[in-house]
């Protein structure tokens, strides 16, 4: 790789440094230039789907911006959400509190501003959680949907450019989290766990990613992991990707009706 070349990318990498920042959670700045979740065994909507009502009252617990708590088009007086991330959390009150949907500020899973026995339906797509506290707030027979990011989660990605960096939540996977529940007195419905690829064609969209995933890529920056960014970048010119491995979990769990 010439000299030329290489200024070239770290002026493009250092670029996307710059701007990596989300409103949300909106990936749309690296839409083309990366993939992922694109075959996964099970469809969350799907599943939401399969247990909702209109009548049901729905709490989506860090639902980011809002945009897939509102693809749902759930009646919005039944409907509830949460967010702790203060951008996130000024743009939910513009856009959910208008419409009458029950928006609260929460950062903590273990202490959530609702009601004992007071949500049917509790909704979480990569956030945090407590089964104890989701098991206060659902009503005798409420059903729990939960997609998680599991520990394993691009640590193949992560060690090609913070090499010495430990997983960050290694007790993050299905078995693990199941058990919670049922120790926190939830029947378990349904338990699935996936790896699937996810794929970058460019270093640079890599690059914000890395930004934006900061928990699972901590101290990552253009000028540290500039020589191991060039490595990848060769993989991308011999292959057109360079490719690492999601890890997801979903569970289904109820609250028994006493």
């Amino acid at each position: 790789m010439n000299t030329n070349r290489i200024e070239t990318l770290k002026k493009n990498w250092l670029e996307e440094e710059s701007i990596a920042h989300i409103k949300g959670w909106d990936f749309s700045h690296i839409h083309d230039r990366y993939s992922e979740e694109e075959n996964l065994p099970w469809d969350y909507a799907e599943i939401i789907d399969k247990y909702r009502t209109p009548d049901m009252k729905i709490l989506d617990f860090d639902t980011g911006g809002g945009e897939f708590l509102l693809s749902l088009k759930h009646p919005y007086e039944n409907t509830a959400a949460t967010e702790g991330y203060p951008p996130n959390v000024e743009l939910c009150k513009k856009t959910l509190l208008p419409l009458g949907i029950d928006f609260r500020v929460c950062d903590d899973a273990s202490d959530i501003p609702f009601e004992d026995n007071s949500i049917d339906l509790f909704i979480n797509r990569h956030g945090d959680f407590d089964p104890k506290e989701i098991e206060r707030i659902l009503k005798p027979g409420g059903i729990f949907i939960t997609q998680q990011v599991g520990g394993e989660n691009d640590r193949d990605l992560v060690k090609m450019v913070l090499p010495e960096v430990e997983a960050p939540f290694p007790d993050n996977n299905m078995k693990t989290q199941v058990q919670k529940f049922k120790d926190a007195g939830m029947e378990i419905i349904d338990a699935d766990e996936a790896y699937r690829p996810i794929t970058f064609s460019d270093i640079g969209a890599f690059v914000w990613f890395a930004h934006i995933i900061e928990w699972e890529f901590p101290g990552f920056s253009v000028d540290k992991c500039f020589d191991n960014l060039l490595k990848m970048q060769e993989i991308v010119d011999e292959k057109g990707r360079v490719e690492g491995t999601i890890h997801r979990f979903l569970i289904v769990a109820k609250k028994p009706v006493k």
